[in-house]
């Protein structure tokens, strides 16, 4: 296993209900990181997609209905060709690559994070298991079916997306699967969440990078397309004002900031992370799930099955076969 791996947070706006631009620009951005030496590149929460800060998703009436069509239609399919993109754009520039989407599974949308190889690898997903307040108006729950943790040359790589970090049941289940690279993409911003990110950097022992957006009024559509809540006379639609002040940052195991955060604009922010030299470190005074716990008294049991909301008996082949089957009896 290398013994280090430098990594590079994103701090950019989506170019909203514009997919391919997203896209586009997203390659842009992992090819200046792949340019400071970057091995992995972890981009924000919704970054393909788009988040849709500031608009009132409780407006049922056909504007507000026509806007959800738009924002469904900007989502990704998973699989589908923007994940073979951003696979081509993994190995194109060698990195391994997380970043946060919008995937549309049939007519309901999840804050999703993927992951990929530097090899073109399409390797999984985690749904954010809880959106948070108004979002969940237009994302689906997920479930811990899709928590996966990797295996890769530089340490363990995970996911938690936003405040999903804030349930202590499940930052313990991705303890306890040895996280190491805590990826942390999210919406929120601020001190508050440096605090947090510093937690958990020396909760778990692990290293955390929390990729953040930085948008200002004009990187969304212009009403009457977009309106921006509470009233668009606050924030006016061509303006330079700041609407998401980003904050990424990098957070070794022992709670120190190397990189970030930033609240000034779009950016790279980036980190050598030396997971085998100082993360046992910080796990000789405290693991977590190792020598701190106490099994005997406190422990977590995980349901790591997929959650569906329909199942059948049997596979729709298997039917067929069947039906086939009466058909040969009746002759």
């Amino acid at each position: 296993m290398s013994s280090t791996v430098r990594a590079t947070v994103v701090q950019a706006s989506s170019i909203f209900y514009d997919t391919p631009a997203t896209l586009d620009k997203a390659e842009k951005l992992l090819k200046e990181a792949a340019a400071l030496g970057s091995q992995l590149v972890v981009f924000p929460e919704a970054f393909i997609g788009g988040y849709p800060r500031g608009y009132n998703f409780a407006d049922q009436s056909p504007r507000g209905k026509e806007s959800f069509r738009k924002y469904h239609a900007s989502a990704i399919n998973v699989p589908g060709p923007e994940v073979d993109r951003l696979a081509t754009m993994a190995a194109k520039y060698k990195v391994y690559l997380v970043t946060g989407v919008v995937e549309r599974d049939g007519y309901t949308l999840y804050c999703t994070v993927l992951f990929f190889d530097p090899e073109g690898n399409y390797l999984g997903k985690h749904r954010k298991l809880m959106p948070t307040y108004w979002e969940r108006l237009f994302w689906g729950f997920g479930d811990c079916s899709t928590t996966p943790v990797y295996d890769t040359p530089y340490g363990k790589l995970g996911s938690v997306i936003c405040w999903e970090n804030r349930m202590p049941l499940f930052r313990t289940a991705m303890y306890g699967k040895g996280i190491e690279i805590y990826c942390a993409p999210t919406a929120d911003s601020g001190d508050k969440w440096v605090s947090i990110m510093t937690h958990i950097a020396i909760e778990g022992g692990c290293y955390v990078l929390s990729p953040i957006q930085f948008c200002r009024r004009k990187d969304y559509p212009p009403p009457p397309e977009y309106l921006y809540s509470p009233s668009e006379e606050y924030v006016a639609p061509d303006s330079d004002s700041i609407v998401w002040a980003g904050g990424s940052v990098i957070i070794s195991p022992h709670g120190e900031v190397l990189a970030g955060p930033n609240y000034e604009g779009e950016g790279l922010f980036t980190a050598d992370l030396d997971v085998r030299g100082e993360i046992p470190k910080a796990k000789f005074q405290f693991d977590v799930v190792g020598h701190y716990s106490r099994a005997d008294v406190l422990n977590l049991t995980v349901n790591n099955h997929p959650l569906v909301p329909v199942t059948f008996t049997a596979s729709p082949s298997k039917i067929k076969e069947d039906e086939k089957m009466d058909e040969c009896k009746d002759i």
